[in-house]
């Protein structure tokens, strides 16, 4: 129970200025008279006078000692000296979420005692002291043990806040059962929401919203999606088939929710249509809640403020909020889903339901198909729209991001987009010569495969060899960095161009650490990845009796979370061999490298 002086130090050290300013300051014109500067700073027993432009924008700082030493130029300028003629500038500043170490590291090499906090609107809104950072270095090192360390609390913090995201995200498919009169449905829906809502309101209770290393925010992501994907269960217990007992119901019914949350998309389900309304919705709901978490725990643990600078891309150089950008992203995806549902129905599909359903399960890359045979009745500009809500799905946040709030319709592609839809009009050129299939059913195929979104009318075990690897290797390139697709993404290949440069003593020297670790992970993924895959495979060759080739493909589809499947994985199938499975596409879904860095730390520094 007791706690690391060093950790508790390193912890403190991760939190934001912003538990710390002191919100008590002066704030000045600087067009005001010293004089009157000086009597004011008396009356409020205060040293320092933050100096203002005509737009409220700090420019300067001048001290009490800096009117006590420029005493001669103030009685040279006489009565109409003022601030700006004896301010220092330019003013150092830090923003709200700046870390205490980097506000110390700041003071530091500017060989100065105390700094203005800046909000985003470069309006001043306290000012930190290094006597105040030096406090809390000194109560951590002398805080009594507490029940939790301060890593674990905030683990804890973060899981608590991501649950409850969760749990009121679940009450859209709850409402929606309750108008449907689909009470059964309704009643295990309410009962997950509660259940998140609960436990992350004591995980928050015990935890802190803090920042993580990457260890911690891998433990975060697994222990995230096991517990949604735990929940989750409880409303598949009321219409899965149970087999031969209760625990055949659970696992089956543990599966359909863990291919829903990591997006996967493989179903133990034959007839959908069977199904009451209110669960298809809920089903395909499951999809968007867990690519939206995942992305929310990606950015906020993987990539937290201090390195959120990475995630500028398409928006101007500009600095991202993360909440600013989860925020607008979710809007954005509830529009897309809106828009593409009203498409369907303008095109004669009538029922909301299956087009809420296939709209969600195209852009959070999920593949459910609400009916079984709803993708045979489509007519060509249906699967228009529903191949461009893959590949929306499929594409960088950022690019959503600039799409809206930067450039009206005139994002930026970016190199990694523009790497991607090469790479699809390769493949989708490849699939029609050597699949005899027609070119809008290939393309369809092929978006299908890139996007891991695992949508088929067809069953691909009946595909030649050409086909299955064209199909391998897009499920296994997946979509891009920061989406909901799976994959290894094609941002990683793009580093493969300089991976020769790791193995150059001269060229290895040129490189930045930050990148040096970058391009390493790919490289581990990527190997991790293949090796992954060919393990499955021999794993599900030897229990299920099948050839080779068609579980290398089961496999790849598993691991990547695409849910394009050769029907290998049915009701039958061994309790333990869908456990595998079920904790595979976890494994999938977290890139397999976030496993990695839990059990073995040294990696990720």
């Amino acid at each position: 129970m007791s706690i690391n002086p060093e950790r508790s130090v390193s912890y403190v050290l991760t939190k934001h200025v912003s538990s710390y300013m002191s919100k008590d300051f002066l704030l000045l014109n600087q067009n005001t008279l010293i004089s009157e500067s000086a009597r004011m700073l008396q009356d409020s027993e205060r040293d320092d006078i933050i100096v203002i432009n005509d737009n409220h924008e700090p420019i300067g700082i001048v001290t009490d000692e800096d009117i006590i030493n420029k005493i001669n130029e103030i009685t040279t300028y006489g009565k109409t000296a003022s601030l700006k003629d004896i301010m220092s500038a330019p003013l150092i500043t830090i923003t709200e979420k700046t870390t205490l170490q980097v506000a110390l590291h700041k003071m530091r090499d500017s060989k100065i005692r105390k700094l203005p906090v800046v909000s985003k609107k470069k309006q001043v809104v306290g000012i930190i002291f290094q006597g105040t950072i030096a406090n809390v270095i000194r109560d951590a090192t002398a805080t009594a043990p507490h029940l939790f360390s301060p890593p674990v609390k905030a683990i804890l913090g973060n899981l608590g806040f991501v649950l409850q995201f969760a749990g009121v995200l679940l009450l859209v498919p709850a409402i929606v059962s309750t108008v449907l009169g689909e009470t059964l449905t309704a009643a295990g829906i309410y009962l997950t929401t509660v259940l998140l809502l609960v436990t992350g309101f004591f995980l928050n209770a015990y935890g802190e919203k803090a920042s993580l290393n990457i260890q911690q925010a891998s433990i975060l992501v697994l222990s995230s999606l096991l517990i949604l994907s735990l929940f989750g269960t409880i409303p598949y217990l009321y219409v899965m088939p149970s087999g031969e007992s209760s625990a055949d119901g659970f696992v089956n019914s543990f599966f359909s929710s863990v291919s829903g949350f990591t997006t996967s998309g493989l179903t133990l389900i034959d007839e959908p249509e069977n199904l009451p309304q209110g669960f298809t919705f809920y089903r395909s709901f499951t999809q968007l809640i867990g690519g939206m978490s995942f992305i929310y725990l990606v950015i906020t643990a993987f990539y937290p403020e201090s390195k959120i600078q990475s995630l500028r891309g398409f928006i101007s150089g500009r600095s991202l909020h993360m909440r600013e950008l989860f925020g607008t992203i979710t809007i954005i995806f509830t529009l897309y889903i809106v828009i593409v549902v009203i498409l369907f129905y303008l095109f004669g599909e009538r029922n909301v339901i299956n087009n809420f359903a296939l709209a969600i399960s195209a852009f959070a890359t999920g593949g459910f198909l609400p009916t079984s045979t709803i993708l045979n009745n489509l007519d060509w500009q249906e699967q228009m729209i529903l191949m461009s809500a893959m590949i929306f799905g499929a594409l960088p946040f950022t690019f959503h991001y600039s799409f809206v709030r930067k450039k009206f319709l005139s994002p930026k592609l970016g190199k990694e987009v523009l790497a991607y839809f090469i790479i699809l009009g390769c493949a989708i050129i490849l699939f029609i010569l050597f699949s005899g299939l027609d070119p809008l059913t290939s393309a369809f195929y092929s978006i299908s495969a890139s996007t891991t979104s695992g949508l088929h009318s067809q069953n691909p075990v009946n595909f030649n060899s050409a086909t299955h690897a064209i199909l391998i290797v897009l499920m296994i390139i997946g979509g891009c960095g920061f989406s909901t697709a799976g994959g290894i993404k094609v941002f990683r290949l793009l580093q493969l161009r300089e991976v020769r440069k790791l193995f150059s003593k001269i060229t290895r020297s040129e490189l930045a650490p930050q990148r040096k670790k970058e391009m390493t992970s790919s490289m581990l993924i990527i190997i991790i990845f293949f090796g992954t895959i060919y393990i499955t495979a021999v794993y599900l060759t030897t229990i299920e009796n099948t050839n080779f080739e068609n579980a290398f493909f089961e496999s790849t589809s598993i691991i990547t979370t695409t849910g394009l499947t050769s029907d290998i994985v049915d009701l039958k199938t061994d309790d333990s061999v869908k456990m595998v499975i079920s904790l595979l596409m976890i494994i999938g879904r977290m890139e397999i490298i976030g496993i990695i860095y839990i059990f073995v730390p040294r990696l990720s520094q």
